[in-house]
């Protein structure tokens, strides 16, 4: 078995025997963030978008799931609950990390626990917009930056090799659609290579030497 650990919107009663370890991670009226623990803790009040992308992780049989709840009713986060998430999967001992989400400003507390999850080993990969102002974590050295391809079917990747993202994937996980879902597809590449005994470099690799587009799409004007 191999576990992956999800940063996101919950996950559904569904996924509960998949389930390793569960905490959601709020931010208080003060700004400081507090803990729930429990799968409770991650399927009350969850929004579907984090549902949609478990299924995806959970697709190979060998994945169990660290779930870390940062969102709620509404796609919104802090860097304070992003860092506070990815400590506590790193202690869970994820091998990868998926974090469809991404935040406007770097800050310190975020790049630091994103370097502290790196030295441990973790995998993380990141959602990145194809185009535009870069995006935290994905923007962070070492971090695997995922953005939505639509040219990529079901169980399709491609090299993008761009300023922006490093590889994108099929657009759609249920009704989520675009960078999110394509983060997520892209993640499960790499964790069936993973589950298979690739190390991360030789996986990242293998996953370029196999993708089926490489540069950015074309889109006209």
């Amino acid at each position: 078995m191999i576990r992956v650990a999800l940063i996101d919107a919950g996950v559904a009663e569904r996924h509960a025997p998949r389930v390793v370890a569960a905490r959601a991670f709020e931010l208080a009226a003060a700004g400081e963030v507090i803990t729930k623990d429990g799968l409770a803790a991650v399927t009350s009040g969850a929004h579907a978008h984090g549902a949609a992308l478990a299924d995806v992780l959970l697709a190979d049989a060998r994945v169990e799931l660290v779930a870390a709840r940062v969102f709620s009713e509404r796609l919104v986060t802090s860097a304070a609950q992003l860092a506070a998430a990815l400590d506590w999967v790193t202690e869970q001992g994820a091998a990868l990390a998926n974090l469809s989400a991404g935040l406007r400003e770097d800050r310190e507390v975020l790049r630091d626990a994103v370097a502290r999850a790196l030295a441990r080993g973790v995998v993380l990969v990141a959602a990145a917009p194809a185009r535009g102002e870069p995006v935290y974590p994905a923007a962070y050295p070492g971090v695997v930056r995922a953005t939505g391809d639509a040219r990529c079917a079901p169980g399709e990747h491609s090299w993008l090799g761009t300023a922006h993202a490093d590889f994108g994937a099929h657009v759609r996980a249920g009704e989520v659609r675009g960078a999110s879902a394509g983060c997520a597809h892209l993640s499960a590449r790499l964790v069936s290579l993973l589950a298979d005994g690739a190390s991360p470099a030789h996986a990242l690799g293998r996953l370029r030497e196999r993708a089926h587009y490489t540069g950015p799409e074309r889109r006209s004007s």
